[in-house]
């Protein structure tokens, strides 16, 4: 049986285009504490259970956390290939293979070794990266330039948040800032109690932006999670509980996530996407 990657790379060896590049999804929220890491990690290792080569980057500024849910001892990230200590492919860590993870650290540091010089040598070893179907980014939470020049140049925004008062403001607040500059942005709702609260959740934040944003912005929910013990234990053991626990509900509604990612970037096989140099080049530019 074909798995979701093998049709999507049927429908890219049949069109005229080049091999389709990687998809670049950034995933942030309005504020901390709304389970967007865990959700990060876990969806990477959902759509790599569906065939897709996936590479997951930290780059939450100050609270890079990603190797400690993946039980990664990273000694180096990424800013230390920008320094020319390292080549990328000595931090780019094997979860397993396929599911890869490439840490980060604080994004200031950016700044510091971004000359030509540094950039160039950098360029030069992402080619490894452009096999991957996938790139996942983790990024901070909240309304902040660094987070914004993530958010700009990813092909993709998942926006998470909670059915809380202040977290649903502060995800409003941030959808409405990331909507100036693209047409759809993705929501997932988390920790909620069923589906009706999820979709109650979601129509609440849609009816708002619908009168204050731009006619042609496109709000959608790509999935909601439940409310779960195994996600929270699974986390206090640094396990990913859809690779530990792939029957509970939970796992299931991350798969489903997944497909539905899976069948975003069948429909736009044929969109000029930015591919991992650009990304890139776009993240430096920002800074």
């Amino acid at each position: 049986m074909k798995t979701q990657a093998d049709k999507l790379k049927e429908l890219v060896n049949n069109s005229t285009k080049k091999e389709l590049p990687t998809r670049v999804i950034a995933i942030t929220s309005g504020k901390g504490g709304v389970g967007k890491s865990t959700i990060s990690a876990n969806l990477g290792y959902a759509l790599y259970r569906l065939g897709f080569k996936v590479a997951l980057f930290d780059a939450d500024i100050g609270l890079a956390n990603l190797d400690v849910l993946l039980r990664v001892n990273a000694k180096k990230n990424i800013f230390h290939v920008l320094k020319g200590e390292c080549e990328l492919k000595d931090v780019a860590v094997d979860i397993e293979k396929g599911f890869t993870l490439i840490p980060g650290e604080s994004g200031e540091d950016i700044i510091k070794y971004a000359d030509e010089t540094h950039l160039n040598n950098f360029f030069t070893q992402l080619d490894f990266l452009q096999d991957y179907d996938f790139f996942i980014i983790d990024t901070s939470a909240g309304i902040d330039k660094r987070v914004q020049v993530f958010l700009d140049a990813a092909d993709d925004v998942i926006v998470v948040t909670v059915p809380e008062p202040a977290a649903i403001t502060d995800a409003y607040a941030m959808i409405k800032v990331i909507s100036e500059k693209r047409d759809v942005i993705y929501m997932i709702l988390n920790e909620v109690t069923n589906e009706k609260e999820a979709r109650n959740v979601f129509k609440k934040i849609f009816d708002v932006a619908k009168i204050n944003i731009k006619k042609d912005f496109r709000l959608q929910m790509i999935g909601y999670i439940q409310k779960n013990k195994v996600i929270s234990n699974s986390s206090i053991k640094r396990e990913l509980f859809v690779k530990e626990f792939p029957n509970v509900v939970v796992s299931e509604q991350i798969l489903n996530i997944a497909k539905k990612l899976a069948k975003i970037s069948e429909r736009n096989v044929l969109e000029d996407k930015n591919g991992i140099k650009n990304f890139f080049k776009k993240i430096f530019a920002g800074f």
